[in-house]
């Protein structure tokens, strides 16, 4: 009810903010597919679900600037996940982002919620954009890396030479060990359809010892061809916990269509490994609206247990389950504004 309220009274005050500023933005994505989803585990059937964001996470936001003079601006980013299929809210309102921050000759300083640094290289080496089934954000998530961090202060410098630096410190907020800080940097590096990046993070997550993440990712465009991979890496303290994914990919534009390959493979240090074949296809009706498809298979070995992600689902089997093969075919429509 509380965020209801909140959201309410967000809404309610939109013509104040658009007169006193003529930059606040209302933007969106509505995503909603139909998809045949099968976790091959023993006692599962296939099933058919309605689902919200398989290409693109469905989501409302608010973003301005103020111009304070002398080339510094106030800047302001409120972003909240809607799900279409049942029109719920994500638990925490504004928790895909939330910040408040400057720009200036200095680059760009932010304050709130934001997207971590490497969460910025594996967002411009995914072939699918994060969203379609079989994309890295199956690399993120518990004991995994870490893509947006709460309680933070981050830095974006501006582009010299192609190059652009991203820098974040997220307290955990503990008056004791361990104190639950991360700490992240990424370096970006552009030119002409070129794109290469890197980045690295440190979680005092536990008293013993500090988890590590990193990732390194390139991608190139030439005509209507893009080829994009990645290889992301998360270092938990502890024995036998290491988890790696990387991903290798292609798309080709004609006119309106795109047709997407990605190659998945994840592994953890114990031996488990998961292989996924992803295929999709995006039709653009106008500058704003598409449909798409996107069918993705993965082979998991006798250890494995791995799933299959898209921008707000995942199929996987259950953690019993060792050895079984995920598959999805999704079918969707997605609208921005």
């Amino acid at each position: 009810m509380k965020y209801q309220c909140l959201a309410a009274a967000v809404l309610s005050c939109l013509p104040l903010f658009a007169h006193a500023q003529s930059n606040v933005q209302v933007y969106g994505v509505m995503d909603a597919a139909i998809a045949i989803e099968d976790t091959d585990a023993p006692g599962e059937d296939r099933r058919t679900v309605i689902n919200s964001g398989n290409q693109s996470s469905s989501r409302l936001g608010f973003r301005g600037t103020e111009d304070l003079g002398n080339g510094l601006k106030a800047l302001f980013n409120i972003e909240a996940g809607v799900a279409l299929d049942t029109g719920a809210a994500d638990s925490t309102l504004f928790g895909r982002r939330a910040v408040v921050g400057l720009q200036g000759n200095f680059g760009t300083v932010t304050v709130g919620r934001e997207y971590s640094p490497i969460a910025a290289v594996a967002a411009a080496t995914d072939i699918l954009g994060q969203g379609m089934f079989g994309s890295n954000l199956s690399a993120f998530g518990s004991n995994r890396l870490t893509r947006r961090l709460a309680n933070s202060v981050n830095y974006k410098s501006n582009a010299l030479s192609g190059f652009v630096v991203n820098a974040a410190y997220s307290t955990g907020e503990k008056s004791v060990d361990p104190s639950g800080d991360l700490m992240g940097v990424s370096v970006e590096y552009k030119t002409g359809g070129l794109y290469l990046g890197g980045g690295y993070h440190v979680f005092e997550r536990l008293a013993s010892g500090d988890d590590k993440e990193w990732a390194a990712g390139a991608g190139y465009a030439f005509g209507p061809v893009e080829i994009k991979g990645n290889y992301l890496v998360a270092d938990p303290e502890g024995a036998n916990n290491e988890y790696k994914n990387a991903n290798l990919g292609a798309s080709y534009a004609m006119g309106p269509s795109k047709f997407f390959l990605n190659f998945q493979q994840q592994k953890l240090e114990t031996g488990a490994k998961g292989k996924t074949v992803s295929l999709a296809y995006t039709y653009a009706l106008s500058k704003r609206t598409n449909i798409y498809t996107t069918y993705a298979q993965l082979r998991n070995n006798g250890r494995g247990v791995f799933g299959i992600n898209s921008s707000s689902t995942s199929v996987a089997p259950p953690s019993t389950a060792l050895g079984a093969d995920p598959s999805v075919f999704s079918l969707g429509l997605r609208h921005t504004f």
